[in-house]
């Protein structure tokens, strides 16, 4: 499984970088803040919303603290995407939210 830290992914978005992010949390998580630009597709959601993934782009997959994440980057590593999951998800994460 390929992994970031939530350092490299702030640093990344700071220097204008796109990036494709998707939060696997629940809604009532989500709605405590959520990194400005990430798309929330819940990790209960994943196999039927895949779809809406484009499997050209890489995606950097966002939970609580990495293991939705992980999971939701071991199934569509499985798929055929370019997934990545931020370890250590938000409670690492010292960036701006929305």
């Amino acid at each position: 499984m390929k992994e970031i830290t939530t350092t490299e992914v702030q640093e990344r978005l700071e220097k204008g970088e796109t990036l494709h992010l998707v939060d696997v949390r629940e809604a009532d998580e989500v709605a405590e803040g959520i990194i400005p630009g990430a798309i929330h597709i819940p990790l209960g959601e994943v196999p039927t919303r895949m779809e809406e993934l484009d499997k050209s782009k890489p995606y950097i997959f966002i939970c609580r603290s990495g293991g939705r994440s992980g999971r939701a980057t071991d199934f569509l590593t499985e798929e055929g995407y370019d997934v990545t999951n931020m370890v250590g998800g938000m409670l690492a994460w010292e960036g701006a939210t929305e």
